[in-house]
């Protein structure tokens, strides 16, 4: 068993490896955290663009890794059910659309996020 209480910069360098294994695994397989990621580039550039300030930016940055964590996590709860079973069961089915709502609603609230923030230099934009 692995010594987990002593502090090894090895360890910390396998575990950011192994993290940026893991995104880059998602963004090339993951086609809702291609998605995911899409929309956080098209945020970002008009969040540049219509020049929002250092709070709206905290709400944005927020919302965007939040989501791309959440869906990290639905697809790594989705891989362990999938692992633990190959029948179709109820509760394996709960579990994989729990994780789905999860990423779904905080995915609803980035929308909200990003209509409060950007909706209105938007219309700014067009109408002034």
């Amino acid at each position: 068993m692995k010594d987990k209480g002593r502090f090894s910069i090895v360890r910390i360098f396998c575990a950011f490896k192994y993290a940026i294994q893991g995104i880059i695994y998602a963004s090339k397989v993951e086609k809702n955290f291609q998605i995911h990621i899409i929309f956080a580039f098209v945020v970002s550039v008009l969040s540049i663009i219509l020049k929002i300030d250092k709070i709206e930016w905290l709400f944005i940055i927020i919302s965007i890794f939040g989501v791309l964590s959440l869906e990290l996590i639905n697809s790594a709860l989705e891989r362990a059910v999938d692992i633990a079973t190959q029948d179709i069961k109820p509760l394996a089915k709960q579990a994989k659309d729990l994780a789905a709502a999860a990423v779904l609603v905080y995915a609803i609230m980035s929308v909200i996020i990003g209509i409060v923030i950007l909706g209105p230099k938007m219309l700014s934009l067009f109408f002034d």
